[in-house]
C-alpha cells in the first residue's frame, strides 16, 4: 500500500521547477497564460501535478501524483493547513509564475 505524498515533497517539486533542477510540461490543451482561473494540469518527468490558477498566480495545489503512484491533494494538506504553493518564498512563486507562463 503506498502512502500518500507530504505537501513537503510536492513543495520540492515545485522549488525544483522554479530553480531550474526540473522541468515541467503542459498537459492537455490548458495554457497558464490564456486560462484566466481554473486548474493546470502539468507533467514533470513523471510526476503529475495540478495547480489552480488564481488572479493569474498559482494559488494552490490541486493534486500530487509520484510516479510511484503516491498521490494527495487539497483534501489530504487542508487537514495539516499546508499546500505546497504556499511553502515557496516570494520568489520561487515568481519563478514558478514566469516558467508556467512560458508554458
Amino acid at each position: 500500500m503506498h502512502t500518500s505524498l507530504s505537501a513537503r515533497e510536492a513543495y520540492q517539486l515545485l522549488k525544483d521547477i522554479a530553480m531550474g533542477v526540473r522541468v515541467m510540461t503542459r498537459v492537455g490543451e490548458h495554457c497558464w497564460s490564456t486560462c484566466h482561473c481554473g486548474p493546470i494540469p502539468i507533467d514533470v518527468e513523471g510526476w503529475r501535478l495540478t495547480l489552480f490558477k488564481e488572479g493569474g498566480e498559482p494559488g494552490y495545489c490541486v493534486e500530487c501524483s509520484a510516479p510511484d503512484g503516491r498521490s494527495a491533494g487539497v483534501e489530504t494538506w487542508g487537514r495539516h493547513g499546508t499546500d505546497p504553493v504556499q511553502l515557496l518564498s516570494r520568489w520561487e512563486r515568481e519563478q514558478l509564475e514566469r516558467l508556467l507562463k512560458g508554458l
